[in-house]
């Protein structure tokens, strides 16, 4: 395998594992070029860390597969007309396109997830629906060459999936084992079905702050894709 191009865009508000978790995993294909990229090649601060010597994202011309991860900042970012056109024109592209968590959101801003399952972190799955995606509860989720992670750390179950996909079943198990990815976790409270009912209404509360503001972004995103689909006829 060769000149397999991986392509992670970050913006501003990214969370980190949402892209670190699979970094970790893809770049362990033989032959795969990852690029971590961002507008004008700026540093990205995310949740404490600073991501710096990062591509332009202007500057990458294609990629096989387009990953993008979520964070708070997706709300701007898929309102950012600029970064938008850089996502839509890879994505065009591209032979899988892929997200993690809220990162759905911005590639459903392309336009390209109508009628297509995907999914999305618990608590924004449903901003999904103004894009026409049919909304899919599950770690991972695949629709043709869409490619979706559910929440953060569901990033690494759709990283051995992509392994998989792109290099076979031997070496994605070679590389679980190698990682020794073999959750265990310490809690059962990892999805609202299993959360004490205190821990989902006290995390409910702690998100209820961004639910508006990201609503009303995933419906003004929808409509400039519905505007922009009109105008082509």
């Amino acid at each position: 395998m060769s000149d397999l191009v991986i392509v992670f865009p970050l913006y501003p508000g990214v969370t980190h594992l949402d892209f670190t978790g699979p970094q970790q995993v893809l770049c362990r294909v033989p032959g795969a070029k990852i690029i971590v990229a961002s507008m004008g090649g700026a540093d990205i601060e995310a949740d404490g860390l600073t991501f710096t010597n990062l591509v332009d994202l202007a500057k990458v011309e294609a990629c096989d597969v387009i990953c993008i991860p979520g964070g708070f900042g997706t709300s701007a970012a898929m309102l950012d007309e600029a970064f938008m056109s850089h996502i839509k024109r890879l994505a065009a592209g591209a032979k899988y396109l892929t997200s993690v968590c809220t990162g759905s959101l911005i590639l459903a801003a392309t336009g390209m997830l109508k009628g297509k399952r995907a999914t999305c972190h618990w608590a924004w799955r449903d901003q999904l629906k103004p894009f026409g995606v049919i909304v899919t509860e599950g770690r991972v989720v695949r629709d043709g060459n869409i490619i979706t992670g559910g929440g953060v750390t569901a990033g690494l179950d759709f990283a051995f999936t992509m392994v998989a996909e792109l290099a076979g079943d031997t070496l994605a198990q070679s590389l679980q084992l190698g990682l020794e990815y073999s959750p265990a976790p310490p809690f059962n409270a990892g999805t609202p079905e299993t959360a004490p009912p205190e821990i989902l209404a006290a995390v409910k509360s702690m998100m209820a702050g961004a639910m508006g503001d990201r609503q009303e972004a995933a419906e003004e995103a929808a409509r400039r894709v519905e505007s922009a689909g009109l105008n082509a006829v």
